[in-house]
Parts: C-alpha cells; structure tokens; sequence
C-alpha cells in the first residue's frame, strides 16, 4: 500500500514542479517583451524628433523667450489651518445652589474683577447664621466669667476648658455659615465682558448649572497642527503669517511654543501664537490660516514650475543651445528638490548661465529650431 501510494505521488510532484518552472519562463518571456517594446517605443519617439527636426529647416524657427538661469533665493512654507483661543473665556456657574433673586448685569456689558453678577436667596442660611450668634453670645459671656474664675483658681480646669470649646465651635459654624452665605453672591473673577446670561431672575442656580458666560479677548492666541514630519523644522521664535479670511486681517507672530508630545489620533503637534487683540477684531473660535517657513536656500537654482514637463524617465524641460549658426531647443533632464508658490528648485542638471526656454515650451521639441524674440 505504501509502495502504491509513493509511487501516485511522485508523479504530482513531477507535474508542480513542471508548471512552476512553465510559470518562470513565461515571466522570463514577458519582461523580454517588454524590454524589446520599451526599446522599440524610445526608437520611435527618437526617429519622430529627428523627422520633426529636419521639417523645421525648411520651417520658420520657434519664437520663444529665454532667461539666463543665475542663482536666487528659495522659500519653502508649509500651510495650517489654526483657531483662535482665548485663555479668559469661561463660562461662570454658582458655588453653591438657591434661587436667583437678582442679576446685576446685562449682555455686552464689561465688568471689573470682582464685580457682582448676580445673587443667590440666603435666607435659611441667614436663620442659621443668627441663630449661631445669638448662642455664640451667650457662650462668649459664660467664657469670660468661667475665665475670670479660672485666673483666681476658682472652678475647675475642665468647666473653664468645656467653655472655651464650646465658644471656639460657635465662632467656627459662624465663620463656615458665613463663607457659605457669600458663595451665594455670583462675582466676576476677572475684569471683562458679559458675552451672555444663561439664567433668568427666580430660576434654581447650582454649580452644574451654567449662569453666564464672561470673556476677555484683549489678548488671545491660535492653536493648529503641524505633521510630524516638520519636527525638526518648526521651532518656538520662528516667526510665522496669519491670515483671518473671514474678517480679511492678516498679520505677522512669533511661534510662542511648540508642544512637547505627539498626538498619535492624527501623527501632529501643536504650535500656539499669542496675539495682543486690543480692538477685539480676532473672536475666539475664528479660523486662521497659518504660514510657517520651514525650508530656505539664499542661491538656489530656481525655475518656473510650469515649464517642467514629466516623460517616463523624469522631469525635464527645454534650453537654448548654440550649435552652429543656429539656436537649436534642447530636452534636459533635471532633478527638483523642492516645488512652491510656482517655483521649482533644481538639485541637478542644469548649471549656471545656461538659457531655459520660459516662454514657448510647449511649442518645441527636442532639437527644434528656435528664434529668441
């Protein structure tokens, strides 16, 4: 049986390895295809130019315009979308819970630090508070006799110590009672204005209950997100451009820090702006679009980025070359480091003092005649 079953499977083994090594020859096979295509394909494209060229001889030249490629300098910005803070906006509830009897302001209206808000009834509390005077009188007066009998060593230690517990407990209620009674009076923490008033007079009020909303915006900062990527680049100090579309502002700040951890949700950091906002023209929540550079060259080799065309063997673009006694276009190859604002650095491929065709591009080839206007 085993013998029987060696030899059925031997066979199969045979047959696998047959078609892999067909599948290798077939792969083989097409990549030579290819090859021969692709050959094929830049021999055309070759003869083409060539056929293009030797029309133009008889044609009229190709009017273009060329600049002498020299050294400039290269900025690279990235762009964020930011929002605007306010550090003084919060949203004002009371300490303790009661009725409102009274709001002392209204919306819009700016308010000093400490000012009065609104007022909570404390009238039980006001019951406790002369209820724990009037004991505390009565023990103040029994302390200061039981004193007066303890320093002529009359009495006990423990009636003089009993009297003196009791009115030490009584002025503490007292005082408790007391800072309880003034949590019920709603005060401004800081000096600013009164955006909105939640509540209305004879409402229940409570510290989960929100009473009014007061904001400073004299100064105010913006927040956004910038990609890991630009960790090495973005720095507290740089300075960077903001723009407020929606009110059409735009300015210049300084980064004032830059966050210190990586928010993992979305791969970025955080970079706040503080600005100084005396009009009070920047509202918190507004939408800023910030401008931050992160890459400069002082000579780089820069070109418009609209005369760079792509083939499949990379990005090129077109020069004036003398050959004779005529102006011939020449297809280059060049390598862009970096693209903005419609401008391209150059990394490699053209050299200084070489003429790029900026104008015309689109209407020559390689080796085409030209005519500079």
């Amino acid at each position: 049986m085993k013998k029987l079953l060696i030899t059925c499977i031997i066979p199969l083994l045979f047959a696998c390895s047959a078609k892999d090594a067909e599948k290798d020859v077939n792969k083989a096979e097409q990549l030579k295809k290819y090859k021969t295509e692709l050959a094929t394909l830049k021999a055309k494209i070759s003869d083409l130019e060539k056929e293009i060229r030797s029309t133009n001889k008889d044609e009229e030249k190709v009017n273009v315009v060329v600049k002498k490629l020299t050294t400039s300098k290269f900025e690279h910005y990235i762009q964020i979308t930011g929002n605007v803070e306010a550090d003084k906006n919060i949203t004002i509830t009371p300490e303790t819970g009661g009725n409102i009897i009274s709001i002392n302001v209204v919306e819009g209206q700016k308010v000093n630090k400490g000012a009065i808000l609104g007022t909570l009834n404390t009238s039980q509390i006001q019951q406790q508070i002369d209820e724990v005077k009037t004991n505390l009188e009565l023990s103040t007066i029994l302390f200061e006799r039981q004193e007066r009998l303890w320093n002529q060593k009359i009495g006990s230690e423990v009636e003089f110590l009993e009297a003196k517990s009791k009115k030490e407990a009584l002025e503490n209620n007292l005082a408790a009672l007391e800072a309880q009674k003034e949590m019920a009076i709603i005060t401004a923490p800081f000096s600013g204005i009164v955006d909105e008033i939640h509540q209305k007079k004879g409402e229940l009020a409570g510290p989960s209950i929100p009473f009014a909303q007061l904001v400073n915006i004299n100064k105010v900062y913006v927040e956004g997100d910038v990609s890991e990527s630009f960790l090495n680049f973005i720095k507290a100090g740089a300075t960077a451009d903001l723009d407020f579309p929606a009110i059409n502002f735009q300015t210049k700040a300084k980064i004032n820090r830059t966050s210190n951890v990586i928010n993992p949700a979305n791969r970025s950091f955080k970079i706040r702006i503080n600005l100084n906002n005396p009009n009070h023209t920047i509202k918190p929540n507004l939408i800023s679009v910030m401008k931050i550079k992160d890459y400069e060259v002082l000579d780089a080799m820069v070109v418009p980025s609209i005369i760079i065309k792509k083939d499949f063997e990379g990005n090129y673009l077109y020069i004036a070359k003398k050959e004779g006694k005529n102006l011939v276009a020449r297809k280059v190859y060049v390598k862009v480091s970096k693209t903005y604002n419609n401008v391209s650095m150059i990394e490699s491929g053209l050299s200084l003092g070489v003429q790029v065709i900026t104008e015309g591009f689109s209407q020559v080839v390689n080796g085409a005649l030209i005519s500079t206007k």
